[in-house]
């Protein structure tokens, strides 16, 4: 079957599951949305949440020393360094977005193109990468081990001291612990019917009725499941570089040609602030990234009237972190 027709079916069904749950007017909004609120609390160890934090803006995980997790998902500025393509050690370029690493603990796979399925595991790719940090868990091990604080903060912690295992536990735990809750949104979702306005609701109605909830949904409004990038149109046929190794998506991981173009449904939490957008970072502003979307997801164009009301609505996402400084 043609991948174009099979795209086709996977968007009408997507569509009207949207539909279903979607309102024609801000007086029928209803309490099922698509989008679920973030958790207020994470339940989580302060103690490994601390030396996680450390370890997180710790440069030694790099081959030469320069290069921490924080380098490429800066906290303050939504999780992410801005750019379309990351660079890592020696000023190398990488080859996709950075993507943010806040609410990174709701999505159901990690990287765009999903080949860790934990972020323990996903704290081994930037470490082992070439272009990014370089290293290796020996290395990093034996660099951990010769600092007598982190040697006994470990040993606090764990039976066993420093290893792989529990960097990436430590790791991972920091990065459970950030989520961005309480947005005005979340607040509207828990009943203040005051926490959003008119333009924001309507973008929020529109956003429903277009049929951009049926792959931005539940918590992350995103995030949990795969999407073909140009499922309705061939994206890659009008942007205006070559198609490379990173824009194969899932068929890098399982080499299935069915694969080629499928990524991970990217988080919409704090899209208002974490441009440049897609994997290849090719969309500057939110209004483009949308009217993209429109073009090659859902195969119609969106007024710019109503792209503006989306945009809106987004803003409302973005909650709160005493880290994030949108």
């Amino acid at each position: 079957m043609d991948i174009y027709l099979i795209n086709f079916i996977r968007i009408i069904t997507f569509l009207l599951i949207a539909l279903t749950a979607s309102s024609s007017s801000a007086a029928d909004v209803e309490l099922d949305e698509p989008i679920l609120p973030l958790p207020l609390v994470q339940n989580l160890a302060p103690k490994v949440v601390a030396i996680g934090d450390k370890l997180f803006h710790d440069p030694r995980l790099s081959h030469d020393n320069t290069i921490s997790c924080a380098h490429c998902h800066r906290l303050a500025t939504g999780g992410t360094d801005m750019l379309p393509k990351s660079f890592g050690i020696r000023g190398q370029t990488g080859t996709i977005k950075a993507p943010t690493v806040y609410n990174s603990a709701f999505n159901f796979v990690q990287f765009w193109d999903g080949r860790a399925a934990t972020l323990e595991e996903q704290v081994s790719g930037p470490i082992n990468h070439p272009l990014e940090m370089g290293s290796s868990w020996l290395e990093v091990v034996n660099k951990l081990e010769a600092d007598p604080e982190v040697r006994e903060a470990f040993h606090a912690l764990y039976s066993d001291g420093v290893t792989p295992e529990n960097i990436k536990d430590a790791i991972a735990t920091f990065e459970r612990s950030l989520v961005t809750s309480n947005s005005r949104f979340d607040q509207w979702l828990r009943g203040d019917e005051n926490a959003i306005n008119d333009t924001e609701l309507e973008g929020y109605l529109k956003f429903k009725d277009y049929g951009c909830a049926s792959c931005h949904q539940g918590m992350n409004a995103g995030g949990n499941m795969y999407g073909y990038m140009g499922a309705m149109g061939d994206y890659f046929s009008v942007r205006d570089t070559p198609v490379t190794e990173a824009d194969l998506g899932r068929q890098n991981v399982t080499g299935l040609s069915e694969d080629r173009f499928l990524f991970k449904v990217p988080s919409l939490r704090l899209a208002a602030i974490n441009g440049p957008y897609f994997h290849d970072g090719s969309a500057e502003t939110l209004e483009e990234a949308i009217k993209i979307m429109a073009r090659h997801q859902l195969g119609r164009d969106i007024p710019t009237k109503d792209v503006k009301s989306i945009v809106s609505f987004l803003s409302t996402l973005v909650g709160e972190h005493p880290r994030l400084n949108p």
